[in-house]
């Protein structure tokens, strides 16, 4: 597909007649002053035509059809000076150009979350939402500032709990999710108890969260896509950062490295030392928890024109939890490198190539009611996916590409009990799989008129161990109805091959497993109307309006020891829909600035072989979901920040009765706890404030700051989950509760 694109643009070029000899090209690159840091998103225009664009994800942009001559190119960025650079278009050709920002400290610590485009109102971003790190100083939680904080922060992104490995957004499940850092896939993209992701805040550049209706370059996911950018490192100078906390501490180190830079971070919580000196209920003790993680990176020039850069990323969980009757750990861990490279052919074509592996690896083990019991599950992909852009004119940007993936699974549970004549009886069960997908992809942005902005796109897909070949449609347009009010709207199908099932009592043990000939590929179809406006200066109001049918969804099958040879002797196969509304008001500037988020949503499943086969709400439905985020500057040195969330409790299976029996020969007796209806009963409300004080200064003439968190700050321990203790003469209901009040205080030197 991207070949095909460049023969296009070749003929292209060869039918048409030359080019207007009073018109040419402006393109080049947006950095930072100081750092010589590509800018995502940066605004460029040409002063006194309607002309612009903006930077793409390595800080590229091109303006075709410029008239010739002395032009004045006009580049804006949140947080930096607007910069205006005198430019001579030349007859026929291009300029290249290379605009350093310096930063605007008198900007403060403004908060934009929501990326609004000011100088283009034919901008499609439907259900968009970008995060400028360097505005993430205040969302910060036991002193890390945090991305799934922020992302967390907002309408229609729930966790099923505080401790979960995966994001809900929209009614989908954290297998829908597309997280890419660097062009690689991410499986796990959080760390345990939620409030930490696995994504080191120093590390990042660039947060792109697309929450329905996302384009065609963007597949195999039914839901939302996040996509990361970690930072290419400071080209200028070495500089270094330092954070200690009472949680957790990290360091960073970054600076120039022959032709380009590199960067390395790493991060190391305590939790587990801290939790071990708190005093704890025995009858609610608090769950063992421990992580870390690493970031690399190395970028290399060859020229003006191609960039290569080498990114590397690992992580580490383990949540050990012990009370009685019940016993179990859980281990963790990502690990993915990616080597990409940039190439511009011409001043109006830009070529991206991502070679990539990635692993994500869990274990899960303990014992409850006399057995003992271990499940094992891993995914390995290997990914080749090349990208070319064509910005065919003013009005006009082509995109298309290839991407094919080679996936390994593994997937195995082992089971054992004791009986009375010291035999033990074990059970095991094991699967494997090789599988591959080839994939292309082309979309066009055609702004028709001033007001109004179409976007089409075809993906196409090819899974072979079903030998499944599927055509994915996407629509989206956008228009401007007035000055400050924008209606946009977009329809799509979205096909996904990869399944993740978590255990119900556990929402944080993920199995990931491929679809089959016994398994069909899932698929939504979404439709999404949305409106923008800004009523008055400073303040902007998003409504979002959405629905999304899914078809051939999973649930994993418990209690089901048989022999496992196909993948849908581990999954349930079936149905659901999902609806709802957003709005999200927020505040950009002056000392206080925030954001309120409200959404309804309705999320319905329904199972042949699952809840006597009628419809159900699955476990993260959580009707309700309000959030509140308020920051406040009182001066350079002092900043105030608080968070508030309340939720509409978790779905869970209750219990009818209890069947008790014994097996000759065996140490005990064994009880069965007959479920009601599937999650069909709700945990209580959850809620939570959390509330932090930054303090900025100097220490031996270095940037020095210091954090006050206090998590969780009226104590309420919302329930992790509901277990039916069986081992005692009458079976009792046992609340699992997460953490209490957690006050914090960290430190960071920057050098």
């Amino acid at each position: 597909m991207a070949l095909s694109i460049v023969a296009a643009h070749a003929a292209t070029k060869a039918v048409e007649p030359p080019a207007d000899s009073d018109r040419g090209t402006v393109s080049g690159f947006v950095e930072d002053a100081v750092s010589k840091e590509p800018l995502i998103g940066a605004t460029i225009s040409i002063k006194g035509i309607k002309a612009g664009a903006y930077s793409n994800k390595s800080g590229y942009f091109s303006i075709s059809n410029v008239p010739v001559g002395l032009q004045f190119v006009v580049v804006s960025y949140v947080g930096y000076k607007k910069k205006e650079v005198a430019v001579d278009v030349p007859r026929g050709g291009g300029a290249k150009l290379r605009v350093a920002l310096v930063s605007d400290t008198s900007r403060g610590r403004e908060l934009t979350v929501t990326a609004n485009r000011d100088e283009d109102k034919r901008e499609i971003s439907i259900s968009r939402v970008n995060i400028p790190i360097e505005q993430l100083s205040q969302l910060r939680i036991g002193g890390e500032a945090d991305i799934f904080r922020a992302l967390q922060m907002l309408p229609g992104v729930l966790t099923s709990s505080q401790i979960s490995s995966g994001l809900f957004i929209r009614g989908g499940s954290p297998d829908q999710n597309l997280v890419l850092l660097d062009g690689m896939t991410v499986y796990n993209p959080t760390h345990l108890f939620g409030f930490i992701s696995a994504f080191n805040n120093d590390a990042i550049k660039d947060v792109d969260l697309i929450k329905g209706g996302f384009p065609a370059e963007y597949g195999g996911r039914m839901s939302a896509v996040l996509n990361i950018t970690q930072k290419d490192g400071n080209r200028d100078h070495v500089e270094g950062l330092v954070g200690l906390g009472l949680i957790s501490s990290r360091a960073s180190l970054q600076g120039p490295l022959g032709n380009g830079s590199f960067f390395l971070g790493g991060r190391r919580t305590y939790l587990d030392l801290i939790l071990g000196i708190v005093p704890e209920d025995p009858e609610s003790p608090f769950p063992t928890f421990n992580f870390y993680d690493l970031n690399a990176k190395i970028t290399q020039n060859f020229g003006e024109d191609d960039k290569v850069s080498l990114s590397g990323f690992l992580t580490r969980d383990q949540l050990g939890f012990s009370q009685p009757g019940l016993d179990f750990g859980v281990r963790i861990g990502n690990r993915a490198s990616s080597l990409r490279w940039t190439h511009i052919y011409d001043p109006t074509v830009f070529s991206v190539v991502t070679l990539s592996a990635s692993r994500y690896d869990n274990g899960f083990d303990g014992r409850n009611a006399g057995i003992s019991f271990e499940v094992l599950n891993n995914i390995t992909d290997y990914t080749l996916k090349a990208e070319l852009e064509w910005f065919a004119a003013d009005n006009l940007t082509v995109k298309g590409g290839y991407e094919g993936t080679l996936f390994n699974f593994n997937y195995a549970q082992f089971f054992e009990q004791s009986a009375q004549n010291n035999t033990v009886i074990r059970d095991t069960t094991a699967l494997t799989i090789w599988d591959n997908t080839q994939s292309t992809f082309a979309q066009i942005n055609w702004n028709v008129t001033e007001s109004l902005s179409l976007q089409g796109g075809l993906r196409a897909s090819y899974w072979t161990s079903s030998k499944d070949f599927l055509i994915d449609p996407r629509l989206a347009a956008r228009m401007q109805v007035s000055e400050n009010v924008a209606v946009k709207a977009a329809w799509g199908i979205y096909h996904q091959y990869l399944r993740l099932a978590s255990a119900p009592d556990f929402s944080f043990f993920d199995t990931w497993l491929p679809s089959d000939n016994s398994v069909p590929p899932g698929r939504a179809d979404h439709y999404v109307l949305s409106m923008e406006t800004r009523p008055y200066e400073g303040y902007d109001v998003n409504v979002d309006v959405y629905y999304k049918n899914l078809a051939n969804i999973n649930e994993l099958q418990q209690g089901n020891r048989g022999r496992q040879v196909q993948v849908s002797d581990v999954f349930y196969v079936g149905r659901g829909y999902t609806y709802g509304a957003e709005l999200f008001i927020q505040k950009r500037t002056g000392r206080l600035t925030g954001w309120i988020g409200y959404a309804l949503g309705y999320v319905y499943s329904q199972f042949d072989s699952v809840n006597l086969g009628r419809w159900f709400r699955p476990k993260f439905d959580r009707r309700h979901d309000l959030k509140i985020t308020a920051l406040y500057q009182l001066s350079d040195r002092w900043e105030f920040g608080a968070s508030f969330m309340f939720q509409s409790g978790q779905s869970y299976t209750g219990a009818t009765s209890t069947l008790a029996g014994r097996m000759p020969g065996w140490e005990g007796g064994v009880v069965m706890v007959n479920p009601s209806q599937r999650w069909g009963l709700r945990l209580p409300n959850s809620h939570q404030l959390n509330v932090n004080i930054n303090y900025n200064t100097t220490l031996y003439g270095l940037p020095f700051r210091l954090f006050l968190d206090v998590y969780n700050v009226y104590s309420r321990r919302d329930i992790w989950f509901r277990n039916f203790l069986t081992t005692e003469g009458i079976p009792t209901v046992r609340d699992v509760r997460l953490l209490p009040i957690l006050p914090t205080i960290s430190a960071e030197l920057r050098f």
